[in-house]
């Protein structure tokens, strides 16, 4: 019997003390199982990806002492094998190059590296920018069984594993680094079967957990036999070792550990919440403030923070004008006491006033439109950055996939922040979320969003009586087109096809173009879609093409 833990754990870049201490308790607790194999992730001593810092010859020694240190601290267990992923530098010609490694250590020494040999290189990857291509690596026998590994990518590709059955490899571990998207573990699983059934070898698959930028990584590491049986399967989210069993005689994992899986909702909030809470805490601060305005977006964002952070560290500071409505004024304050954070109210009728009056002179007799309400959105902006600078607590932008798609946004306004947590969830599935999260138990506070703020019309409040409706299509039929447009990279003639009228689409999809130098600015946020705004859309934006 070989016996595997299974270590599902974050990694932080340029942490190498947080990324080897989480490498090492593993091994700790892997040997107190009975271990003899510890499965760590994809580039589990830097975290994915370095980027530029792979770069620097300065990174490279500090990564190549922390793995030197990690070694030393694992002479301890002189017979646990353990599975780091680390890069491998070379030179070539002037330049620094790497490969994506896995270095297989026994008792502090290590006996064999392997380096990923498919380098993906689309949608958020662009690893051909930083590896080398690996070759086929040699097997490892451990307890009497032939073991291959594949790094992440390899196992999305049929020769990787082909290549290694046919060294005679008896069992597959594949160590990743796969950042989540909704149902990509449905994608994976399907990815995964596939190659366990043109092998007919058993695979254990451990995926990191944690946040990097706009990635967050969401576990789900898995167990498949060699007929596609799914044995194991670890939960979302969530950081934990786990011990799995492999029969060398009958070829199968001995273990019975699958969850539930979550919906499309629950997997939206967690990833926001897990995406909150690393971007918080690796930046290096404790503490958060957001601009509440009785509306749904900001709602979510505070249920997100405080589920994150706790009540402790969240202020939101509700800023009105003479065109916020009671409601919202009273939706605010009651949700703010729900979740028990600090709440100010900050009226800015005031200073608006002000801006207007001293701006008469220049604006001569033109009547008042869309820039007394960016003014109003603007001053917010910078009373949210001053309690931020006073109070050492970022500022999360509140605003949604469909707003920064159209450019219903400002600016220097409702766009500044540190941390756009709604960035890539569209208004209609905000909805959805916050429904989620006001019917779940899971967390502290139950319903914290008062049921007044998601039924009501969404409203910017920058005019008399307005309603997001008045500039922008119903919200069903925008990110409908919007997510075909987007997502789904549907040329406008498919969309209209699909019963969307012409002129609309093709209105969205100008706005969409012409906002790209918006979204440049804007802050980054968790990715929870197939395509969103950051590493996956690359758009230039002095950009004339018209669909």
């Amino acid at each position: 019997m070989l016996k595997i833990s299974a270590a599902q754990i974050p990694a932080r870049i340029g942490d190498f003390a947080y990324n080897a201490g989480h490498v090492l308790r593993a091994a700790a607790n892997g040997q107190q199982q009975g271990a003899h194999i510890v499965i760590t992730p994809e580039l589990s001593l830097t975290g994915y990806i370095p980027e530029d810092l792979l770069m620097r010859p300065a990174y490279r020694a500090a990564c190549e002492k922390a793995y030197h240190d990690l070694c030393e601290a694992l002479t301890q267990y002189p017979d646990l094998y353990v599975l780091i992923g680390l890069p491998t530098w070379f030179e070539e010609g002037v330049k620094l190059r790497s490969y994506n490694s896995i270095a297989i250590v026994q008792g502090g020494v290590e006996v064999q590296r392997v380096h990923k040999q498919k380098l993906p290189n689309q949608a958020v990857f662009d690893e051909l920018r930083y590896f080398a291509v690996g070759c086929v690596p040699e097997l490892i026998e451990i307890q009497g069984v032939s073991i291959g590994v594949l790094v992440c990518e390899d196992a999305w590709h049929s020769a990787p594993a082909l290549a290694l059955k046919d060294k005679g490899a008896q069992l597959l571990l594949v160590p990743n680094a796969s950042p989540f998207h909704v149902n990509k573990m449905e994608k994976r699983y399907t990815v995964l079967r596939a190659r366990v059934k043109e092998t007919g070898l058993p695979m254990l698959y451990v995926n990191r957990t944690g946040a990097q930028d706009e990635l967050v990584f969401d576990g789900g590491s898995l167990a498949l036999n060699g007929d596609g049986e799914l044995r194991m399967q670890l939960p979302l989210f969530t950081d934990i070792l786990e011990e799995v069993i492999f029969d060398i005689n009958k070829q199968v994992f001995h273990k019975d550990m699958q969850i539930h899986m979550l919906s499309a909702e629950e997997q939206i909030y967690r990833t926001l919440v897990m995406g909150v809470k690393e971007y918080v805490a690796t930046t290096g601060f404790k503490r958060v403030v957001l601009g509440l305005s009785g509306g749904v977006d900001s709602a979510l964002t505070l249920a997100v923070a405080v589920d994150a952070l706790g009540a402790d560290n969240v202020h939101a500071i509700m800023m009105p004008t003479r065109y916020t409505a009671q409601m919202s004024l009273d939706d605010a304050q009651e949700m703010a006491h729900r979740v028990g954070v600090k709440y100010d109210v900050v009226a800015i009728e005031d200073m608006f006033n002000l801006y207007v009056n001293t701006l008469t002179p220049v604006f001569g007799d033109k009547p008042a439109d869309v820039t007394e309400e960016n003014l109003q959105a603007r001053i917010r902006g910078v009373i949210l950055m001053a309690v931020s600078n006073k109070h050492a607590a970022l500022v999360l932008n509140t605003g949604n996939k469909s707003e920064l798609a159209t450019g219903y946004c400002t600016l220097y306004g409702d766009m500044v922040g540190a941390f756009a947590v709604l960035k890539d969830v569209y208004k209609t599935v905000v909805y959805k979320v916050c429904e989620w999260r006001n019917g779940t138990e899971q967390y502290d506070v139950r319903d914290p969003i008062p049921n007044n703020i998601i039924t009501r019309a969404p409203s910017a409040e920058l005019r008399d009586n307005q309603k997001d409706q008045d500039s922008l299509p119903p919200y069903e039929v925008l990110d409908d087109i919007l997510e075909r447009y987007i997502e789904q990279r549907q040329p406008i003639k498919t969309i209209v096809a699909a019963g969307h009228d012409e002129a609309t689409v093709k209105r969205i999809a100008r706005l969409v173009r012409i906002n790209e130098y918006k979204r440049r600015q804007g802050a980054l946020g968790p990715r929870v879609t197939t395509l969103a705004f950051g590493k996956d859309w690359r758009m230039p934006i002095m950009n004339n093409f018209n669909e």
